[in-house]
């Protein structure tokens, strides 16, 4: 019974993680011809579009009251500021600098956590802090060769990264009041109302885009969007484990530096991959569970599963 449970969860992990890093390339490339407000705004359009779709074949309620107004501030920092960040990053660095830099957001939602929800600041928190500021200083040396606009695209991943962790902290009491489901379509929904100030520039570069670059579009907004929120909520919702779920989301970056090099033929610069094993080694030591020498005491299940539940994709 344990191994027919489990082989469904290894499958939707694995599907998640993929659609995550294919959609670090994907933006790459659709960022040729599509501005990023207007790729924000296409991306939330289709996605608020599936998960709406999901929520009338599940016959899902719409957050209410503080869980409403949590979701919409979270849809604003995550799905919104993130998305635009992210996509104006892209036409300056590469895919996988961008997976690599993005990545530090667990980092900034540790500091969050510490302070905002009174969490502390444990000595294994603070030491992953140090180490991934450390990658981050590699990664950030190395782009800079690249001139002043690869130094701007850093800078917007570590913006990304920052509004990603207020999000998922924003997000968390509206995940104990409504479902994953409805509370990611809401902040979806904020987010796509909140871009419509693109849609005359997404109008006029849709008239002037490739095939390619549409159907990659709507490929964001249904797979690493809506199919990806979903495989993943699956996941958790069947995983004994939320530690070593959130584990796997350390397959992301190495997985967009192998797919943007095979697809685009794009790799990092060289000190990106020392930087990047030192960025994730710090997410993974503020990580560690409690135990001798004082290292980092887990939040309660229900606190774990809230902060997760928010996927980490693009």
């Amino acid at each position: 019974m344990r191994q027919r449970v489990r082989q469904p969860v290894v499958i939707a992990v694995a599907i998640s993680v993929l659609l995550w890093s294919s959609a670090f390339v994907a933006i790459r490339f659709v960022a040729r011809q599509l501005g990023p407000g207007e790729l924000a705004l296409a991306r939330l359009a289709v996605g608020s579009l599936a998960l709406g779709f999901a929520m009338l074949v599940r016959r899902e309620r719409v957050p209410r009251g503080r869980a409403a107004g949590f979701a919409v501030l979270s849809g604003l920092l995550w799905f919104g500021v993130y998305n635009v960040a992210l996509n104006a990053a892209e036409q300056r660095i590469d895919a996988g600098t961008s997976a690599l830099l993005v990545n530090t957001g667990p980092i900034f939602l540790a500091l969050l956590a510490g302070s905002v929800l009174n969490e502390g600041f444990p000595r294994a928190l603070m030491a992953g802090c140090a180490v991934s500021f450390l990658g981050v200083a590699l990664i950030a040396a190395g782009v800079s060769h690249h001139g002043l606009q690869a130094t701007w695209g850093a800078l917007l991943c570590l913006l990304a990264a920052v509004v990603y962790a207020g999000g998922v902290v924003a997000q968390r009491p509206a995940l104990r009041d409504s479902s994953a489901l409805s509370v990611t379509w809401l902040a979806c929904t904020v987010a796509a109302l909140a871009c419509l100030g693109w849609t005359p520039g997404l109008v006029s570069e849709l008239g002037r885009a490739s095939g390619a670059t549409i159907g990659w579009t709507v490929y964001l907004g249904v797979g690493p969007l809506a199919v990806g929120f979903g495989a993943w909520a699956f996941a958790l919702a069947r995983s004994s484990s939320v530690g070593r779920l959130g584990v796997s989301t350390y397959l992301v970056p190495p997985l967009v530096v192998l797919i943007s090099w095979l697809a685009l033929a794009q790799a990092p610069p060289l000190l990106a991959a020392p930087g990047g094993v030192l960025c994730l080694a710090g997410v993974a030591l503020t990580r560690r569970r409690a135990g001798a020498g004082g290292t980092v005491q887990p939040p309660a299940p229900q606190d774990r599963s809230a902060i997760r539940s928010v996927a980490r994709s693009t």
